[in-house]
């Protein structure tokens, strides 16, 4: 009897005191993830949400320096890790621990060790949302998420190109995979503005997303503009929802954390009626 006990204790655990527990993925590097997931969070933390962002891009941890923080995190007792806070975001990442340009070379096992430890070991607190901002692609860092904590669901980022979508819509099927309901798709560098002559350019063409998100029956959750100001705000660590929901810049990104945030009180809800049922 005694064994069955020790095998269920394997399976997902909710982390006492947080909520939900929200993935930003994307199929593919470089089309924006860790600036969804950083302005995401800050714009939840502005909504009025108590909210902690885990940064599981274990190979490129962008998230210190687009929060603006790069000290290491303090020891809280004999095993336990402080998050920082940067923004009102309590946050955690591997590049605190690492600093500076040494390259993190793991293999699965390791991986799935740090993954549970910044699930595990962090003073989260409670939390309405924690954000993990995961690695581009699918691989096994999304596995150690799904086996070590129950997620809420997970935010797809593509950019309106196809090749970036051919990998969303990889991302989107790997979560179908797992189990993983998909909250729903953005769609990051939509249109630019020239700050000249004020015209629209679709520089990754444009509409992809949307229709990729009707096609897999998911919610678009919206178009964030190619905006110089979006990269300077991740570069100087000040990232752009800091100006509010009516700054022109961040709007969108307050729009889509509105609609993360709705979505996930729905599935959170489905879930409990289907356990109560059976």
């Amino acid at each position: 009897m005694g064994h069955t006990g020790a095998g269920a204790a394997q399976g997902p655990q909710p982390l006492p005191g947080v909520t939900y527990v929200v993935a930003v993925g994307s199929g593919k590097g470089g089309v924006g993830k860790t600036t969804v997931a950083v302005n995401l969070a800050v714009a939840l933390v502005k909504l009025g949400h108590r909210v902690g962002l885990l940064d599981a891009d274990i190979y490129g941890p962008n998230v210190p320096i687009m929060m603006g923080m790069s000290r290491a995190p303090n020891m809280v007792g004999e095993d336990r890790i402080g998050p920082l806070v940067a923004h009102g975001v309590k946050f955690i990442s591997i590049g605190l621990l690492a600093p500076g340009d040494q390259p993190m070379v793991m293999r699965g096992p390791m991986l799935h060790q740090i993954v549970r430890q910044f699930l595990q070991q962090v003073e989260w607190g409670e939390l309405d949302f924690l954000i993990v901002d995961l690695p581009p692609g699918t691989g096994d860092v999304v596995l150690s998420l799904v086996q070590t904590v129950p997620l809420t669901g997970a935010v797809v980022v593509s950019t309106p190109s196809d090749v970036s979508l051919q990998d969303a819509r990889k991302a989107i099927e790997m979560f179908r995979q797992v189990k993983v309901e998909v909250i729903g798709l953005v769609e990051n560098m939509g249109h630019f503005t020239c700050p000249h002559c004020h015209q629209a350019v679709d520089i990754f063409s444009s509409g992809g997303a949307e229709r990729t998100a009707a096609r897999f029956g998911l919610e678009f959750l919206g178009s964030l503009d190619l905006d110089p100001a979006i990269r300077e705000g991740g570069d100087r660590g000040l990232p752009v929802t800091l100006a509010g929901p009516e700054s022109a810049a961040a709007k969108e990104f307050f729009a889509v954390a509105r609609k993360v945030a709705e979505r996930a009180q729905e599935i959170a809800a489905a879930s409990e009626q289907i356990l109560e049922i059976s």
